[in-house]
């Protein structure tokens, strides 16, 4: 298969910019590079001292999306229901529940979680123990120095993106082993071409965290019944026959690829990406010897855009699913 491949959105203004349908590798490579509008990062602040949290809150606000707890106990329900933040900033000395106690009993769900405490007491052993287990990256004594606290934080939020970074880089060379090691296996063990297409289409979905992942079989130029799938719901609606990004990877023999269908005006207006919410669709053509054998479509319910490293991983794996395909019967003349 060829090593190009198209970007299909024509919206100049968003985060999924892509200026030529038609674009060579190098463009295209350079439009994968934009990145989404940075967010704020959530962090936490508890205090049951109603000023203080409101300093701490006013002092945040413009750089952070700050949540509020007046202890310990409420912290966590904030937790519970806003999920994980960049950084918690506690005091130390509150009812009920001590800071560094409730900071313990957010390290096992918020690993990646920086924790900054405020203390105005020589509490140190609490202290120490709590940094020697990983608890606390720092503590802070009251009255704190407003520019002090805000470097502390300013390098704990800095702390948390690099340590995302590295969860997310090892969950992904974590699944792109998976996927090579499914893709292998498959290629070895299955005798029946159909079994093979269902355990393709999940460990490529799961891989790539798409909604839906179809692999269809194609013979001269036409999609055939035989197919496999994996949908998150369970079920899903097959309307590859009817999609223009299908048409042209069957065509072109190439990646077809749009990242933001509802800003896309080639797909904007098509029913079946209106009928089923899906916001991202890539499609891959499966080649063997310039032979085309089917193609695998990836579907995500929002708008993504997915890193060079990725696609090269897709194309790579796209040729050891036709290895997989003709190792399993597939014939060039006829299924």
């Amino acid at each position: 298969m060829g090593t190009e491949y198209n970007m299909n959105n024509s919206n100049t203004d968003s985060n999924y910019l892509m200026d030529n349908p038609t674009a060579e590798t190098s463009t295209s490579r350079r439009q994968l590079s934009t990145l989404e509008k940075p967010t704020k990062l959530k962090i936490l602040v508890v205090d049951d001292e109603p000023d203080n949290l409101d300093l701490l809150y006013r002092t945040f606000r413009r750089e952070f999306n700050v949540l509020k707890a007046d202890s310990g106990v409420n912290a966590l329900k904030v937790l519970a229901a806003e999920g994980e933040v960049a950084v918690i900033i506690s005091d130390q000395r509150m009812p009920e529940m001590k800071g560094t106690e409730f900071l313990s009993k957010t390290l096992p769900q918020f690993p990646d979680t920086v924790r900054i405490i405020l203390t105005g007491f020589t509490d140190i052993e609490d202290l120490v123990e709590a940094i020697n287990a990983g608890q606390v990256y720092k503590y802070i004594t009251k009255p704190w120095d407003p520019g002090e606290l805000k470097a502390v934080v300013q390098r704990a939020a800095e702390t948390y993106g690099l340590l995302k970074q590295r969860t997310e880089e090892l969950r992904r060379a974590n699944a792109h082993m998976a996927l090579l090691t499914v893709l292998v296996q498959v290629t070895q063990a299955s005798e029946n071409l159909e079994e093979t297409l269902t355990p393709i289409a999940t460990v490529f979905s799961e891989t790539f965290t798409a909604d839906s992942c179809t692999l269809q079989l194609v013979q001269e130029n036409q999609l055939l019944a035989t197919q496999g799938f994996y949908s998150r719901e369970g079920t899903l609606e097959n309307w590859l026959d009817q999609d223009p990004l299908t048409r042209d990877a069957i065509a072109t023999g190439k990646m077809q690829v749009s990242f933001n269908v509802a800003k896309d005006a080639k797909l904007a207006d098509i029913t079946h990406y209106q009928n089923t919410g899906v916001q991202a669709h890539l499609v891959i053509p499966i080649t063997y010897r310039n032979h085309m054998l089917g193609i695998l479509s990836l579907q995500w319910q929002q708008p993504c855009c997915l890193r060079e490293d990725e696609l090269n991983l897709i194309r790579l794996s796209a040729e050891l699913v036709a290895i997989a395909l003709t190792s399993s019967g597939y014939k060039l003349a006829k299924i």
